[in-house]
């Protein structure tokens, strides 16, 4: 390995950053020591607790930092390709991997140690975009290199399923984020928040049935929607404004007079026809490809019959992808289901211990909840719990007004590159950061599904602060030796 000959790097780092970091590893660690202590043992330096594990990580995490602070800035660049391959060899054989840790085969067992590739493949995916993205010759707009970058991100996170880590694998949407950032249509955004909303929809009113007790409240809402959203996108990207007109006013008449003759003369299901509405409207739109030849219609179209195909195999996913576990968490998240002992036992002991924090908490080691481990994972995935319950409401949002402030950070950092592959690499960071963020905290307080991530620099666990130390650091080390 290369290191740097001068001690440059020193002058030039960000350590407003490190400061931050430094900052967050520290209230992480006390946070820990609260969730893990038992009464009558506060020896949290004993390595063999859960508290003495952490801080031996946090001493190998700031040397990570300094080496790889140290290292040569082209380091990252010349390897990133190699890193990302290495590292989905690591994914790869991870799948059959033997050994088990509650019901997940992402781990690698060496000893006494045990490691999640992972938490290391969101750094080597965020360096092999960055490197891609950063060619000379790279446009997204080319189609070639749009399914490219598709294909660094989607790779590794098909593998981590495969792992039954569904969890860590719907991390990597962040990174489309990057993708908006670095010029990616608003359009594929908007097929993507309308493939959640397709998904939520039909499967929370699956099971309702309309008053003319034929039509499923979930199919018939997911195919008047497929209609509305094309009809927007025609309205927005078409040539001529009145083929927006024609799919609201005829798919719109059609659906209502069929439901209304659903209720008041002979019941069938409406849903047949809307089924017959959007084949019709993919040929309007075929046909208005070939008369006009934009191809924004052609975009459409496909944006139609991916949405029909996404709704029809929802259900599939749901039920044979998903596993059960995740299935419940689901259906408690969405109000189908009330399972208090069950899959919502986590949650709502995690918003009791939070509420029972009150205002300015009850105090370090005072938190009866985390004490008497009424809460599962309160020193992982549901650590935020004991930083509510302990520090109170002040304590909750200073730890959020932390991350906030780090965020906005490395946004700044990212903006002042004078190379694309550091401001994509900056944006993978933050994005990785601000998903993580935003869903651990949602499921904790349950506004997000239960899908078992862990708080950057919080949660326990040598593998996630490594990881996210190792995103960090190579991307201030990057910063530290721009061009001005």
């Amino acid at each position: 390995m290369v290191y740097t000959k001068d001690n440059s790097v020193w002058k030039t780092v960000d350590w407003w950053t490190i400061m931050l970091y430094v900052i967050l590893v520290t209230c992480g660690w006390f946070s820990i020591c609260g969730a893990s202590y038992d009464y009558g043992d506060p020896n949290f330096l004993d390595f063999s607790t859960r508290a003495g594990k952490q801080l031996m990580w946090i001493g190998c995490s700031l040397a990570l930092g300094f080496v790889l602070l140290m290292l040569e800035k082209r380091i990252y660049d010349t390897y990133a390709y190699l890193i990302y391959g290495i590292l989905l060899l690591l994914l790869f054989g991870t799948i059959f991997n033997p050994h088990e840790i509650k019901g997940s085969r992402s781990w690698i067992v060496l000893g006494p140690v045990s490691l999640q590739p992972a938490e290391f493949a969101k750094f080597a995916t965020a360096l092999a975009l960055a490197k891609y993205m950063g060619e000379y010759t790279f446009t997204l707009s080319h189609y070639r290199h749009m399914v490219a970058c598709l294909g660094i991100v989607l790779v590794p996170m098909a593998m981590i399923v495969c792992q039954k880590e569904t969890g860590s694998a719907l991390v990597y949407f962040s990174f489309f984020l990057v993708l908006y950032r670095e010029g990616m249509t608003g359009s594929v955004l908007f097929a993507g928040i309308c493939m959640v909303v397709y998904f939520i929809v039909g499967i929370r009113f699956s099971a309702d049935r309309m008053p003319d007790e034929c039509t499923l409240w979930g199919e018939f809402s997911v195919l008047a929607l497929i209609l509305f959203f094309s009809g927007l996108l025609a309205n927005a990207y078409g040539k001529d404004r009145s083929v927006a007109r024609h799919i609201f006013y005829i798919g719109g008449g059609v659906t209502v007079l069929a439901l209304l003759f659903s209720l008041y003369v002979i019941p069938f299901d409406v849903t047949q026809v809307q089924v017959v509405l959007c084949v019709l409207l993919v040929g309007y739109l075929f046909y208005l490809f070939l008369r006009d030849r934009l191809v924004n219609y052609l975009y459409i179209l496909l944006f139609a019959v991916g949405s029909a195909g996404f709704f029809l195999s929802a259900d599939y996913v749901f039920n044979e992808v998903l596993q059960p576990h995740q299935q419940i968490r689901i259906k408690v998240l969405l109000g189908m289901e009330d399972d208090p002992t069950g899959a919502g036992y986590n949650v709502n002991q995690s918003k009791i211990a939070i509420g029972s924090g009150g205002f300015w908490g009850k105090g370090f080691l005072n938190g009866t909840q985390t004490k008497l481990k009424y809460v599962p994972e309160q020193d992982t995935d549901f650590i935020f719990c004991t930083v509510g319950e302990e520090q109170g409401f002040v304590g909750a949002t200073g730890v959020i007004l932390l991350f906030a402030i780090l965020i906005w950070r490395l946004i700044h950092l990212a903006e002042r590159q004078t190379s694309r592959f550091g401001r994509v690499y900056g944006y993978a960071v933050l994005s990785i950061f601000f998903f993580h963020l935003f869903v651990n905290v949602g499921m904790v307080l349950g506004i997000t599904p239960v899908i078992g991530i862990p708080l950057p620099f919080f949660s326990y666990g040598g593998s996630s602060l490594w990881g996210f130390t190792i995103l960090l650091f190579v991307f201030l080390r990057i910063d530290a030796g721009r061009e001005s």
